[in-house]
């Protein structure tokens, strides 16, 4: 049986930090903008950093696991 914990939390933290989608840091005007749809590489920088810290936290810290099958 495969593990598929990472990937189901994997592919949800994408989809929620992808910059832009739901909140962008840093902003084009502000710190923290909501729903703009614009990106920019400094954004992306942090929102992967992010991604990969929290992704840590779920895999390696608390130990995600999910059994199908």
């Amino acid at each position: 049986m495969a593990d598929w914990g990472p990937v189901f939390v994997a592919v949800i933290l994408f989809v929620l930090l992808s910059p832009g989608l739901l909140f962008q840091v840093p902003g084009k005007g502000r710190l923290v903008e909501f729903g703009n749809l614009q990106t920019s590489g400094i954004s992306i920088l942090v929102h992967s950093i992010i991604f990969f810290a929290i992704l840590c936290i779920f895999v390696l810290a608390i130990g995600v696991h999910m059994y199908i099958g």
